[in-house]
């Protein structure tokens, strides 16, 4: 494996709560193989100041304790890029092809540097600790932003200039081809196909967020369009505040930061102790533990199996949590029947029955009957409302059929449930 050791320190720079400037909050060093975080004395002596995360990273002096199991704060990691926008990264950086690009493995620090500044959440990365300068874009059109991304695919280096268009939006999250999108007054997230889909995934996930919407969850804004022939599906960002003066960054950690743990302790996280942690520390309990609820049906409903930690996060203002609308609900693959869902739903269980949910609704202050009345809803509303959503996603007849009854509504997820 081919490393890196080109960074051994940054500069945390934090935009906080109605600021539309950063200012700088302290300092990562690499120690070993561990990623280490101390406020700076100026950031503590702030009125203003909040923690980056708590109890993370509360507001003291001196190098902060890494939790157990961890190498770097989780909180920082949720600002790092992952797999799409790593591939970007070494595409851009190294120039890399096909399989050599497989075989790099660079630091979380040089991710944190090499990647876009207008990352999700509050958090940006510097090389000072007084004059904050953001990695800029190059300004692309969705084309070619498609095209850059089909190069990184292919493993093809990128020009100079749609490199820096597709590094924007590097440090967002997931596996799939993606890049940032700037309107004059709306922020997107642009997702395209990808070159081995054997179906329409952008389609699919446009289809299950806006029945999401329609249900009556709390879900991004979303809408098709094509860009040289092909499928776009532009998610707004709920990160991102408007002014009269310029943007306003809201922060935000994943539900991964909220469990304590990394990707490599990943298969722990469950929807059980989501619910624990939101009746103990969120906004609104009552309310969020309906919605956390409600997503949870609706993602065994629509075939969203890839529900993992990092598909849930929670915005932060420096005291209290309240949970970000859904994002990322993409109906998975699937040829048969039996399914499981990437967190765990109540105990050990984790397949993807509404039986187990409701199993699960007591820990959400529910009921039995309301369970069941949130899960009818679901389905009566998917039901109803499906056609005319594939209308408008114009989606042809082979994926709609696909789609029904697979990954929408697969009979696996009635199994043991009373009629």
């Amino acid at each position: 494996m081919t490393s890196d050791a080109s960074y051994k320190e940054a500069y945390v720079w934090i935009w906080l709560p109605d600021a539309i400037d950063p200012v700088v909050a302290g300092k990562l060093e690499q120690d070993g193989a561990d990623l280490v975080f101390a406020y700076g004395k100026s950031y503590l002596e702030r009125n203003d100041a909040i923690p980056i995360y708590e109890p993370e990273l509360p507001l003291k002096a001196g190098t902060l304790p890494l939790l157990n199991g961890l190498n770097a704060p989780s909180c920082i990691r949720d600002g790092a890029p992952d797999e799409w926008g790593q591939r970007v990264i070494i595409n851009r950086v190294m120039g890399l092809k096909g399989q050599a690009a497989n075989a790099v493995e660079l630091s979380l620090l040089t991710y944190l540097m090499e990647s876009g500044s207008d990352r999700i959440g509050a958090l940006d990365f510097q090389t000072s600790p007084t004059d904050y300068v953001p990695r800029q874009s190059q300004a692309a059109s969705l084309e070619e932003l498609m095209s850059s991304a089909e190069r990184v695919e292919k493993g093809v280096p990128l020009s100079t200039e749609l490199g820096l268009a597709l590094l924007h939006g590097s440090a967002i999250g997931g596996a799939r081809p993606k890049a940032l999108f700037d309107s004059i007054e709306v922020k997107y997230i642009a997702k395209f196909s990808a070159s081995n889909d054997t179906y329409s995934v952008v389609k699919g996930e446009y289809n299950a967020m806006r029945l999401a919407a329609i249900i009556g969850l709390n879900v991004a804004s979303v809408k098709l369009t094509q860009a040289a022939g092909k499928d776009v599906l532009l998610i707004k960002r709920f990160d991102r505040v408007d002014t009269m003066k310029g943007w306003k960054r809201r922060a935000m950690v994943s539900a991964l930061t909220l469990f304590e743990m990394d990707e490599m302790m990943a298969r722990y996280a469950s929807y059980e102790k989501l619910a624990e942690i939101i009746r103990l520390r969120f906004t609104e309990p009552k309310n969020t533990l309906k919605e956390l609820y409600a997503r949870m049906v609706f993602n065994i409903l629509c075939g969203n199996t890839d529900d993992h930690a990092r598909n849930h996060a929670a915005f932060w203002d420096g005291k209290s949590l309240s949970l970000t609308p859904a994002y990322d609900i993409c109906p998975q693959g699937r040829a048969g029947g039996e399914a499981t869902q990437a967190m765990l739903l109540v105990g050990s269980n984790r397949f993807s029955k509404l039986s187990v949910c409701i199993e699960a609704a007591p820990h959400f202050h529910l009921s039995e009957d309301e369970a069941k009345a949130i899960i009818e809803h679901q389905k009566d509303v998917i039901e109803k409302n499906w056609v005319n959503v594939c209308y408008e996603a114009k989606l042809n007849d082979v994926d709609r059929t696909l789609f029904w009854h697979r990954q929408f509504l697969n009979p696996y997820a009635f199994e043991g449930l009373n009629e």
